[in-house]
């Protein structure tokens, strides 16, 4: 049998990792209808964090953190929160495989990654999690 198993319009020929990225969208577009500041936010997707610890670019990170992406290389991250800084704007890295590892099925991770967004929001916007969403921990 030659070609697609199925057809584009079918969830079986969507990737877990652009699966995985529509997740982060549908809960960062959530939120930024509740707090309308995030239409600037850049939220993304990576794999893994690096330590960057010796590689090309590791200038050590903010203050009191680890490596170039803020991983002290001891307990995984599952997402981050890197104000803005020059032209660049105000990012919330989600990592995926992390993430992935620590939810069993499609409801946990997206659940999982809800929550991710959710608390690195907090972080930018300098509130409790449960204020940038009240369902937060209750689902």
């Amino acid at each position: 049998m030659r070609g697609p198993i199925a057809p584009p319009q079918v969830p079986l020929s969507v990737s877990r990792a652009e699966s995985f990225v529509d997740l982060v969208q549908d809960s960062a577009e959530r939120l930024e209808r509740r707090w309308p500041q995030l239409s600037g936010v850049d939220f993304t997707v990576l794999e893994v964090p690096t330590s960057g610890l010796g590689g090309p670019g590791s200038g050590g990170g903010p203050a009191g953190h680890g490596g170039a992406d803020g991983w002290d290389g001891e307990s995984v991250p599952l997402g981050r929160f890197i104000a803005a800084r020059g032209d660049a704007p105000d990012r919330i890295v989600i990592y995926r495989r992390p993430v992935e590892i620590r939810a069993k099925n499609r409801d946990e991770r997206a659940l999982l990654v809800h929550e991710v967004v959710v608390e690195q929001v907090a972080e930018l916007l300098g509130l409790a999690p449960e204020s940038v969403d009240p369902r937060y921990g209750q689902e």
